[in-house]
């Protein structure tokens, strides 16, 4: 199982979550967030991919900041429609991944992913809230027993240390979970991670 450590702000911290080595660290473009960042990302291990989030931001910003900052994959947090993702994947080629997130809610219509499938490397599905991410609330992963498709998605939402034994139960479903991406629960304060939190998921991750 993959793990996503979002929400990066302090380059020190960066440099310490980096040493464990995630397979993916998020910076949040959100200029709303409590966790926006605007700085420098540190060197850090090849096999840590960076992930830049967007909220309704516009192709030409979306394009300046993976140049800027050498980033992997972009995660669309907002209201974006098939046609945007269209017209970006169509600019950024396929080096670069889109993951597309839709916020969840026990009424959640899964027929929505369809316009989405073969635009986006990989959903995300998070617990719909009041700001676009970061709430700290699971959803009910019940769910996802209506997932239709086959696309591989990270699963977020509020997942913390203490969730980790429901991680575990859901994984040993046919689901196709291909990471869990991890935020708030395992802040200090917003943008600044636990270290030692981040390294006992890590280890239970790996365990998996």
């Amino acid at each position: 199982m993959k793990i996503k450590i979002c929400g990066m702000k302090y380059p020190d911290n960066m440099l310490e979550v980096g040493s464990l080595l995630p397979d993916y660290m998020g910076f949040i473009f959100w200029g709303k967030s409590a966790r926006h960042f605007d700085g420098i990302i540190p060197t850090l291990p090849k096999s840590v991919q960076k992930v830049g989030v967007f909220v309704n931001e516009s192709s030409g910003e979306i394009l300046k900041k993976i140049k800027k900052y050498d980033l992997q994959a972009v995660q669309l947090h907002g209201n974006e429609s098939a046609e945007f993702c269209a017209d970006l994947k169509n600019k950024i080629g396929n080096n670069i991944q889109i993951i597309k997130v839709f916020s969840v809610n026990d009424d959640f219509d899964f027929e929505v992913l369809k316009p989405f499938e073969s635009l986006c490397n990989y959903f995300l599905f998070d617990t719909k809230g009041k700001l676009p991410g970061g709430n700290g609330t699971t959803f009910d992963w019940k769910v996802l027993e209506n997932y239709p498709s086959t696309k591989p998605f990270f699963l977020s939402g509020g997942i913390g240390i203490e969730e980790f034994e429901d991680v575990k139960q859901i994984l040993k479903t046919n689901l196709p979970i291909y990471a869990i991406d991890l935020n708030s629960k395992f802040e200090i304060e917003p943008g600044l991670k636990n270290i030692n939190l981040v390294r006992t998921i890590r280890e239970l991750s790996q365990q998996s």
